[in-house]
């Protein structure tokens, strides 16, 4: 027997699919027609995307980039990474605010307001992830686990195989939500192995003194360039357009009104469609925002768990486990992988061959899934506003096939830079985050106007939430205006 309950709310569905919400500019794109907010799911199903972006983000800041800093300046600077990952949870959620109640992505969001956003926005994806930083990170610490190899290959191949597995699942969502699960896992595991087995204690009692006594200041250019300082706060969680794909998986969850948007099939194993994914709004009425209000908290308690806490916690332990081994050594100066040989070198001796071996292997795997994660979000993004912003009507380029040619795009760029011997994988990881920390300043300055302006007046930004994202401007702004100020006196000569 149908619930009569449901039968009213389809019956309504249909009945306003007409009714047009007049509070989103739709001069770039189709206004946004009323739909009834489903019913909010229970926490545990909605469990998923926030794994999935701290899964891409583990590898870059925790494995790589702060355990660097940590090496050169100690604890001096986590104050910092607790901000940056901070500062992102609250841009995170706007983010999801947006598309929990229109279906669409933010970068589509963006456009309704100014339609060369959305370009801009896959621009700075491709500046920021055509860079095969991962693939030879992890190529490189496979060379480091079996005594040699070519990383260049060792990274093509890497590349392909991710290639690959995207294009061969017939739900990509869950392909690589299934994926950074293990991979979140894996590493959860190693740091406790790590806890155990590998941190003195004066790294634990040296900790808090310093991170807390640091806070507010910032080393001299000499030690860290402002690059690297606005590249390691934007690593601390994800940031960038990484930040502004959670929009894409969280309507691939079917979070909120993004239930009726189709999900992103693979065009060669799944049932590809040339639909545009533009949204709809959710009515303003009590069941709805009584519906909304369960949607926003457990969004907001899985995003705090899943990002916030696993963020922070694998930063902490990475960066105690160079603390207890390559810190203030003078062996590592410079910004290249050999930190990481290093470390795990140290490792073998300190406490035993399977352990150093096991943190390369850690670097494998985690790099691995990295590559996959950043693939297929830029490749997301590209697709996502090439076809509902650009290519609305053309039903020969659906977005399955536009994501497919993202991908592969992607796959021979990043080999083309490899073969032209752009190998160095902590450099490479500088030049994503340095665009990554800059994108972070665009994003969240635009998801203020997004929030204030496009959304009702009961469930756009504002009170704390909304001070925070000024907080945010203010915090990447500092760091943007360093890095710029930094470029000119290099290229000036001061």
């Amino acid at each position: 027997m149908i619930n009569p309950e449901r039968k009213e709310e389809q019956r309504e569905d249909e009945d306003i699919e007409s009714e047009i919400y007049d509070g989103a500019p739709s001069h770039n794109l189709p206004p946004l027609t009323l739909r009834n907010m489903p019913e909010a799911v229970p926490l545990r199903k909605m469990v998923g995307p926030s794994i999935i972006i701290v899964g891409a983000a583990l590898g870059t800041g925790e494995y790589v980039v702060w355990p660097y800093v940590t090496s050169q300046v100690g604890f001096s600077l986590l104050w910092l990474a607790f901000l940056g990952i901070t500062v992102q949870f609250f841009m995170n959620m706007e983010i999801e605010r947006y598309t929990l109640a229109t279906g669409e992505t933010a970068i589509v969001g963006f456009s309704r307001f100014w339609k060369p956003w959305g370009m801009i926005f896959v621009v700075l994806a491709l500046l920021q992830n055509m860079w095969p930083a991962w693939a030879t990170s992890g190529a490189t610490a496979l060379t480091f686990l079996i005594g040699g190899g070519n990383v260049t290959l060792i990274s093509i191949i890497i590349l392909v195989t991710c290639g690959l597995a995207l294009s061969l699942s017939p739900i990509i969502y869950k392909t690589v939500e299934k994926a950074q699960f293990v991979k979140v896992g894996l590493v959860l595991t190693f740091l406790v192995i790590a806890i155990i087995s590998a941190i003195s204690a004066t790294s634990w009692l040296d900790l808090p003194g310093e991170a807390i006594g640091s806070v507010g200041r910032l080393p001299g250019s000499d030690i860290l360039s402002p690059s690297l300082l606005i590249g390691a706060i934007a690593a601390a969680g994800a940031g960038g357009v990484i930040n502004l794909v959670q929009s894409n998986w969280i309507r691939d969850k079917g979070y909120g009104i993004g239930a009726y948007i189709p999900r992103l099939p693979s065009p060669i194993t799944g049932e590809d469609e040339a639909k545009p994914a533009t949204g709809f709004m959710m009515r303003q009425d009590a069941k709805n925002l009584a519906r909304w209000k369960k949607w926003w908290k457990n969004a907001n308690i899985e995003q705090f768990i899943s990002f916030w806490m696993i963020a922070l916690f694998t930063i902490v332990v990475f960066s105690l486990l160079a603390y207890s081994t390559v810190y203030d050594q003078n062996v590592v100066t410079k910004a290249n992988f050999d930190f990481i040989k290093y470390e795990g070198e140290v490792l073998q001796e300190v406490v035993g061959t399977w352990f150093g071996n096991l943190f390369w292997l850690m670097g494998v795997v985690t790099m691995f899934f990295v590559s996959l994660a950043v693939i297929d979000l830029t490749s997301r993004i590209g697709a996502d506003v090439l076809k509902t912003v650009f290519l609305t009507n053309d039903t020969r380029f659906t977005e399955g096939r536009i994501y497919l040619a993202f991908v592969w795009g992607i796959i021979v760029m990043g080999s083309i830079i490899l073969l032209l011997g752009f190998n160095q994988p902590l450099l490479l990881v500088f030049v994503n985050t340095s665009i990554n920390g800059i994108a972070t300043l665009i994003a969240s300055v635009l998801l203020i106007q997004l929030n204030r302006k496009a959304l009702p007046k009961a469930i756009r930004v504002n009170g704390f939430r909304f001070g925070m994202m000024i907080f945010t401007v203010l915090f990447f702004s500092v760091f943007a205006f360093l890095l710029v100020f930094d470029q000119a006196r290099t290229l000036f000569g001061g």
